[in-house]
């Protein structure tokens, strides 16, 4: 017998005050001993997420703010990470709903949060793109998928059927087999200049530590905030 929506909705409330977040080992997180810039740190906690085999450990929410003013937000990998100059990559096609909505207002934020390790890293700032001769290299050494979702494009735009996409797919890939060097024209690679950088590290007791770096010229100042 199938549950009434009401049954349901009932057992999730359950649910939601039944299981605490973060109720097992987490590690710690000195803030004293952080490094002078954010992504010295980042390199540090990004790394410990994959050693630990988090899933996806290098998916992150990007949040841009939509045509009509309204906030939007999806996953994306993160493709580079300069930590000298502060600036996390990512790739979108220049005419998908991300790409047009940077166009309007090039700000965005990024943020991972990997619940194994409870924890969470905040990037927000002015958004900048790779030059044209560096991106030919950059959607060159993509894998071969990749390269043919992002020839197949069309991103967020209506699908008939499935089989429609399917077709594109198989288009899309005797397009790139039979010239390897072919490049998407609307491929970009965006880069979040963060401005701001905070890192959350959880605690079951709820007694969260907040650190948050900000960008002041060349160099960076950070300090503790309320969790």
């Amino acid at each position: 017998m199938t549950e009434s929506p009401d049954r349901r909705l009932a057992e999730l409330r359950e649910l939601l005050f039944a299981r605490p977040a973060m109720a097992r080992e987490l590690p710690g997180f000195d803030p004293e001993a952080a490094p002078a810039g954010p992504g010295e740190l980042f390199v540090d906690w990004l790394t410990g997420a994959m050693r630990a085999e988090v899933p996806d450990a290098q998916v992150a929410v990007l949040g841009t703010t939509g045509l009509d003013g309204t906030p939007d937000a999806r996953v994306v990998m993160l493709r580079e990470l300069d930590p000298v100059a502060g600036v996390w990559s990512f790739h979108a096609g220049a005419d998908s709903p991300k790409g047009r909505q940077l166009a309007a207002d090039p700000r965005a934020a990024l943020t991972w949060y990997w619940p194994a390790l409870g924890r969470q890293v905040r990037v927000r700032g002015p958004v900048v793109t790779t030059s044209a001769e560096r991106l030919a290299e950059v959607f060159r050494a993509l894998s071969t998928k990749s390269r043919v979702a992002a020839l197949v494009g069309r991103q967020s735009e209506p699908l008939a059927e499935p089989a429609e996409f399917r077709a594109a797919w198989q288009a899309a890939e005797r397009r790139l087999a039979e010239d390897p060097e072919l490049l998407d024209p609307a491929y970009v690679r965006y880069g979040v200049r963060a401005e701001q950088v905070e890192f959350w590290q959880g605690s079951f007791d709820r007694q969260h530590v907040r650190l948050v770096y900000r960008r002041a010229g060349d160099a960076w100042t950070r300090e503790l905030v309320w969790p």
